[in-house]
C-alpha cells in the first residue's frame, strides 16, 4: 500500500536493477504535478528553489527515521518535536461527511503551497505511526532498490516494494548464483 509519505520519500529514485542511474525527481515539474494530482493537494507548480530545498531536508529526514525505525529504534521525544514542528505548518479545518453511506470526519486541506504538502506528508507519517504500525515500515531487500514501504500484509513479512519487480530480479539473482555455484563443484 502506498502512502502520501512513502511517494514523497521515493522521490529519490535509485535503479532498482543495479545500474549507476539515480534521480531526484522531488525537482521535476513533472513529478510534482503527478504527485500533487495523486493525493489531491494543490501548490504551484514548479516549486521555488527555496520550498525544493525544504523539501529535500524533509524527505532525508524522513528516510533516516523511516530507516531507523524500520530497524526497531523507538521514536524519540526529539523526532517527535520534529514532526510536530512541521505540522505545525499545515492549515485547514475539519468537515463531516459521507462517505460510502457512512459519516466520517474528514481533514479538509487549505493551504496550497507546499510548505501545507510537507505538513500533509509528515502528518500522514505521524498518522503511521500513531496507529501503531512503525513496525509495518521496511526498505526493500533490494540493496540497489533502496525504497521505503509501508508492509500492508497479514504476515509483515514483505521484503520488497514490489514482488512483481524487485521481488523476481531477487529470485533471479539468487537462482543463477545458485547455478554458477553448482557449475563450480
Amino acid at each position: 500500500m502506498d502512502r502520501l509519505w512513502t511517494d514523497f520519500v521515493n522521490s529519490d529514485y535509485h535503479d532498482w536493477r543495479g545500474g549507476e542511474r539515480s534521480e531526484d525527481r522531488l525537482a521535476k515539474p513533472e513529478w510534482q504535478q503527478r504527485f500533487l494530482e495523486r493525493w489531491s493537494l494543490q501548490a504551484a507548480i514548479p516549486a521555488s528553489m527555496e520550498e525544493e530545498n525544504s523539501m529535500r531536508i524533509l524527505r532525508n529526514e524522513l528516510h533516516a527515521l523511516a530507516t531507523e525505525l524500520s530497524h526497531g529504534a523507538l521514536l524519540t521525544d526529539e523526532n517527535r518535536k520534529w514532526l510536530n514542528a512541521i505540522m505545525e505548518k499545515g492549515r485547514g479545518y475539519r468537515e463531516l461527511t459521507f462517505v460510502e453511506q457512512k459519516l466520517e470526519v474528514e481533514w479538509i486541506s487549505v493551504g496550497t503551497e507546499w510548505q501545507q504538502i510537507m505538513a500533509e506528508v509528515a502528518a500522514d507519517f505521524a498518522i503511521t505511526l500513531a496507529e501503531g504500525e512503525a513496525a509495518r515500515i521496511r526498505i526493500c531487500d533490494n540493496t540497489d532498490c533502496r525504497w521505503i514501504f509501508y508492509d500492508d500484509t497479514r504476515s509483515r513479512t514483505q521484503k520488497y516494494c514490489d514482488d512483481k519487480m524487485c521481488g523476481n530480479l531477487m529470485k533471479v539473482r539468487r537462482f543463477r548464483a545458485k547455478r554458477k555455484a553448482e557449475r563450480k563443484k
